[in-house]
């Protein structure tokens, strides 16, 4: 009898289109874990950093199941500027996809309908909002009972939480997924998400029966800087001169970043000053035009050098792998908005960095906002204690990288140092602050019981240091006991001081004069029974970025740089013609390995990562051609 022919599981039919389509010999990470998981049509939670590969995750096990029969995957993602460019992506690797969103007209919503229900498309992509919409809800309705809907991926599923960064009502819709759907297997995915986030996600989904799987957090790629906001303009212009700049034969040039500041305002005059430093730079806000603001992202997207300057309006989803900076001139919310803008750099795992200025005026004002807002009172404290987590990570002496990766629930080794954050590469200077800490807040306890008065930092600054003005004099603080108790103390250690103390929950910020008052943590201080360490400034010095990658560098000689500086050129033209982003056509990584190997063959260009059947069969003999006019 002739023996059965083996069976292939789903994960190495997986495989092997991982190669065919997307040119990769192996997963990363927990790619095939998860992948394994839907293939077998289980509901799961994913959890992985930005650049660690997401999208693989419901881009392979649609189209391995597509090809089992088992129809469309829909994916939802509130991204719809980036729909085009989603889409356009798959249709480079031969892979069938569609969109629909409100930028199309009725005709071309129509012709996307009937490809669906055809069985022509592979992909889906929809704006969480199609799902109030009774035809599209139809559509789907249609597709399960002929048993051709196979798989919903909630992108950016942080979105449906409360306690995320990026709530959006839209998605709490997303329930009726299971409602109605409750054999079509879901896949929730996002890059940041806390303890609070998750359990809300799983409940918010239905998903709680789902597995949850937890990559690490960790982009050792990246490093780390928080500097105390003095100057914030120079010094960020500073950073991005040491940092950032290229000199060349035509003036220098400066990386691709992003700039987050905390106003509307802010994000127009802070761009303006950048373009008169002669540095690329656009304005990206919620109260631009849309017009205005698909052009500046697809500037961002599609050319070198631009430094975007935004509100955290800007960035979800932006899949730029050459990001090298992320800077923050404004504190930001919490960690997890923090970890998800600073996770945009350095997507390609080459060395990027993470830049921060902050100073007591912006803890103030944080605490104010959330004070003010008008969330329940039970919201407003895990804001609050959000926010103190990240006061935390900006005042800690130790490893930023530990304290970033705890918050997420992850371990490291004790005594771990990460040697690519400011902290570990200059330890700072501390200094015993518990003294002046006890000062600062028995001359507030005299403000509240003495006289029933609540000031802010720079009139209590004031009164510590002995300093006559009009306020002082007018309120007789000269008869105060504190008064002029803390001359030795600079006013720049001061300021140290109360943001030390705001951390520790010693001093809390009160109404629209955001007035400083005593808080829980006070009374410890005040009985000696907590010490209070002060760092000594925060990392001026120049930190030369560590050239620090995910995998080993392709050491590049001039003839091999020659032949990338072609390639790049062709694959700009190309990117042109097709109207997408450079890095859809190939990435940096692949155009280096091409570039390195300066292969003679389409089987040679084949064999290098990133280059699967469909980009062989319609860039190959393009590549050699370039390559060979270099050679020549």
């Amino acid at each position: 009898m002739p023996t059965a022919a083996p069976s292939v599981s789903p994960l190495d039919s997986a495989r092997a289109l991982l190669q065919q389509v997307f040119g990769y010999g192996d997963f990363r990470g927990l790619q095939a874990e998860v992948i394994g998981h839907v293939l077998n049509g289980q509901d799961a939670l994913v959890l992985m950093p930005t650049g660690a590969g997401k999208s693989l995750c419901y881009q392979l096990p649609a189209i391995v199941r597509q090809r089992q029969g088992l129809g469309l995957t829909v994916v939802i993602s509130p991204l719809i500027a980036l729909m085009h460019d989603q889409v356009g992506a798959m249709e480079e690797l031969g892979v069938a996809a569609a969109f629909l969103n409100s930028t199309l007209d009725a005709e071309a919503t129509r012709r996307i309908e009937q490809q669906a229900l055809a069985g022509e498309l592979t992909l889906l992509y929809v704006a969480p909002e199609r799902f109030v919409n009774p035809r599209f809800l139809g559509l789907l309705s249609t597709l399960d009972e002929r048993g051709r809907l196979s798989l919903f991926a909630i992108d950016e599923a942080h979105c449906v939480s409360q306690w995320g960064h990026d709530f959006r009502e839209d998605y709490l819709q997303l329930s009726l997924l299971h409602e109605r759907y409750p054999s079509v297997p879901r896949l929730a995915l996002t890059a940041t998400a806390d303890t609070h986030t998750r359990a809300d996600m799983l409940e918010r989904l239905q998903l709680q029966d789902a597995r949850v799987f937890i990559s690490s957090f960790d982009r050792p790629n990246i490093r780390y800087r928080v500097v105390e906001k003095k100057e914030p303009r120079a010094q960020f212009l500073r950073f991005l001169y040491d940092e950032h700049r290229e000199d060349g034969r035509n003036g220098h040039r400066f990386d691709a970043g992003i700039v987050y500041c905390g106003s509307r305002k802010k994000v127009d005059d802070t761009a303006a000053w950048l373009q008169e430093q002669g540095i690329k730079a656009l304005p990206y806000h919620a109260g631009l035009d849309a017009a205005t603001r698909a052009q500046n992202q697809d500037r961002f997207l599609r050319e070198d050098g631009i430094v975007m300057v935004a509100t955290i309006a800007f960035g979800m989803g932006i899949d730029k792998p050459d990001v090298r900076f992320v800077a923050h001139l404004d504190l930001p919310k919490n960690i997890e908005g923090y970890y998800q803008e600073t996770g945009r750099a350095g997507r390609d795992g080459e060395a990027a960095n993470a830049w921060m200025a902050y100073g007591l005026a912006d803890v103030v004002q944080q605490r104010r906002m959330i004070d003010e807002s008008p969330a329940h009172e039970g919201f407003k404290q895990i804001q609050r204690q959000k926010l103190d987590a990240l006061l935390a990570l900006a005042e800690s002496t130790d490893c930023r990288r530990v304290r970033l990766l705890n918050y997420f629930g992850e371990d490291t080794k004790p005594g771990y140092r990460c040697l690519n954050c400011d902290n570990c590469l200059q330890p700072p200077q501390v200094w015993d602050a518990t003294e002046p800490a006890r000062m600062a807040l028995s001359c507030i306890y005299r403000f509240q019981k003495e006289r029933n008065q609540r000031f802010g930092a720079g009139h209590l600054i004031d009164v510590l240091r002995g300093k006559e003005t009009d306020k002082t004099r007018s309120h007789r603080h000269q008869d105060l006991s504190t008064w002029g108790i803390g001359k030795g103390v600079t006013d720049t250690q001061w300021r140290a001081v109360l943001r030390q103390l705001i951390a520790l929950g010693a001093l809390e910020v009160d109404g629209e004069y955001q007035t400083l008052s005593l808080g829980e943590g006070a009374r410890a201080i005040l009985r000696g029974e907590h010490a209070v360490r002060v760092r000594e400034g925060t990392g001026e010095g120049r930190v030369r970025t560590a050239k620090k990658t995910s995998s080993e560098p392709l050491n590049l000689d001039a003839a091999a740089q020659a032949r990338l500086e072609a390639l790049r050129a062709w694959r700009s033209e190309v990117a042109r013609e097709h109207d997408l982003p450079a890095y859809l056509i190939f990435p940096n990584t692949t155009l280096a390995e091409l570039a390195a190997r300066a292969p003679g063959s389409l089987d040679d260009v084949g064999r290098v990562s990133g280059v699967g059947a469909k980009k062989l069969e319609a860039y190959g003999r393009e590549i050699l051609r370039v390559l060979e006019s270099v050679a020549n």
